[in-house]
């Protein structure tokens, strides 16, 4: 979601569909949720949280998503919130993160569609936080880009996640001079090679 990107591929391939990728997204939305943890925080206790806090210990809790909870997670969730949550801008915002989750379940354009339109004409009402109403903005720029994930289905997830996989390689080898070692340690950190097929493949 970076404007300079959206601005190169516009001018460079006009005609392909760029689509926000679904993990973009989430993040900002967990941000959102952070921040206004943070900010309540800040305005009941007038200090950052501390270990016996209740927000504080639910900060994990709140960035997985609900399908990931059991029973006593939940539970778990539900009760700090009832003691450090007494604004209910917490909790109003993970709901908000719920349903751009479930946004990305729903198989029906158009009701996915609706079905964000009604978010958005939620969070962008005056009573609600800052940061979630910024949240909407962002959403509303990137409006037809998000969408375009329920055409093309695709995510360039495991793309980053290899391209992670490799930077790590390189900061725990602290840098590599020769090419070819570098390349065989990030192929051994992945699993196992090909070691058949290893010597045939040419780096120009």
């Amino acid at each position: 979601m970076s404007n300079t990107y959206s601005a190169v591929y516009s001018v460079t391939l006009p005609d392909a569909v760029q689509v926000v990728d679904r993990f973009h997204l989430i993040r900002l939305c967990n941000r959102t949720l952070d921040d206004v943890r943070r900010r309540v925080q800040n305005e009941q206790m007038g200090r950052r949280g501390r270990k016996g806090d209740p927000l504080y210990r639910a900060r994990k809790l709140l960035v997985m998503a609900s399908d990931n909870l059991d029973e006593e997670m939940t539970e778990k969730l539900q009760t700090l919130l009832a003691l450090g949550d007494q604004s209910a801008y917490v909790v109003l915002t993970y709901q908000v993160k719920e349903a751009i989750c479930d946004f990305y379940k729903m198989n029906d354009y158009q009701s996915a569609r609706l079905y964000l339109c009604q978010i958005l004409e939620h969070i962008k009402k005056p009573s609600m936080p800052k940061e979630l109403q910024s949240l909407a903005r962002t959403i509303e720029r990137w409006f037809e880009k998000i969408m375009a994930f329920h055409f093309a289905r695709v995510t360039n997830g495991p793309t980053e996640g290899l391209n992670n996989l490799i930077k790590r390689v390189k900061r725990v080898g602290f840098g590599f001079t020769n090419f070819r070692n570098y390349r065989l340690r990030a192929l051994l950190y992945a699993g196992k090679p090909n070691w058949r097929v290893l010597d045939s493949i040419v780096v120009l």
